[in-house]
């Protein structure tokens, strides 16, 4: 763990400084559409270290404005998508089952991060 989180917290101290909140609101913000998950998707995609990694990560997504279903995508997209989680899966179990998960977790990655944000303010309005 040390080792891991303060180059992660330096590399998040300088997107949090060089990145602005508006430029994080018009690609992944609330009417970022299917951008904001593609971007959420590649974030992950390219990162590299354990979970508890993603979290402080995901903080400054949040700080920043970020959509609710958007961090929940990267979230996840980080634990199942990794390309060296994916390098060492193809190797090991091979092309075929590597590619089928993948069909399958993808779009079950979408549609969770968009159900967690739909209960979450749905249940907001009820309060």
């Amino acid at each position: 763990m040390l080792s891991i989180l303060p180059p992660i917290m330096i590399i998040l101290s300088l997107l949090d400084t060089w990145i602005s909140r508006e430029y994080f609101i018009k690609h992944m913000g609330p009417n970022s559409g299917f951008k904001g998950v593609i971007i959420a998707f590649l974030i992950a995609f390219f990162s590299a270290g354990p979970m508890y990694a993603a979290f402080p990560f995901a903080s400054v997504l949040v700080k920043k404005g970020v959509k609710l279903s958007n961090i929940l995508i990267f979230l996840n997209a980080w634990c199942v998508t990794k390309l060296s989680t994916l390098i060492f899966e193809f190797t090991s179990l091979g092309f075929k089952f590597t590619l089928i998960r993948l069909l399958v977790n993808i779009p079950g990655i979408i549609i969770m991060g968009y159900m967690i944000e739909y209960v979450i303010n749905t249940k907001r309005a009820i309060d």
